[in-house]
């Protein structure tokens, strides 16, 4: 109890704050969260409709996320750090021996701030940071990994990975990502007049 006072201390100074400690945490919550879920939803449907149903389900969602924490962090750290990159937005290409593999670049990270225990997603924030991946906590009643696993028709996932692909989910996150989330209404309204399922 006496070390928790310490370490609490020490924030309130300011000396050295935990590299894992982001300065914003926004947290997807209640209606907000809904409309986020309903927005990905739709642009999942849009995307799984232009790519045709040529591939399983299953094998598609591998296609255009990475699902759950091993997953990404895989992903992350197969990733270049912004410090490498320079001025270009992405690597194209990562060696492996004598043989090239195309890197996959995560758009931005969807993580359940609820999960237990916490330690299961510490790293994300400060790898995602790292390599300029913009990350969503997701906080629901029920349990944000059930939120986060209906995006992606599992049970639970702690954490998704929206690899950028420029599809309709990349366009739909774009749109989120600049609007701060701020303006969900309004594209949940403009989703909302193309035919499929209504936001609310």
């Amino acid at each position: 109890m006496h070390g928790g006072k310490k370490a609490a201390k020490k924030l309130v100074d300011g000396s050295n704050p935990p590299s894992s400690v982001l300065q914003e945490h926004e947290y997807y919550e209640g209606e907000r969260l809904s409309r986020l879920v309903k927005l990905i939803q739709r642009g999942i449907e849009s995307a799984r409709i232009l790519d045709g149903d040529t591939l399983p389900e299953k094998i598609w969602f591998k296609q255009q996320f990475s699902i759950g924490v091993n997953d990404v962090t895989r992903v992350l750290e197969r990733m270049a750090p912004s410090a490498e990159v320079g001025n270009t937005p992405q690597e194209p290409h990562v060696f492996f021996g004598s043989r090239k593999a195309p890197s996959v670049q995560l758009q931005a990270i969807l993580i359940a701030a609820d999960c237990n225990p916490r330690s299961l997603t510490k790293h994300l924030p400060s790898l995602a940071l790292s390599r300029k991946v913009t990350v969503i906590f997701v906080k629901d009643k029920k349990g944000g990994s059930l939120r986060l696993g209906e995006l992606v028709k599992l049970k639970t996932a702690i954490a998704i990975g929206i690899k950028a692909k420029g599809g309709a989910i990349n366009q739909i996150v774009d749109k989120i990502l600049q609007g701060g989330g701020k303006n969900l209404e309004t594209e949940c309204a403009t989703l909302s007049e193309m035919p499929s399922v209504p936001c609310q």
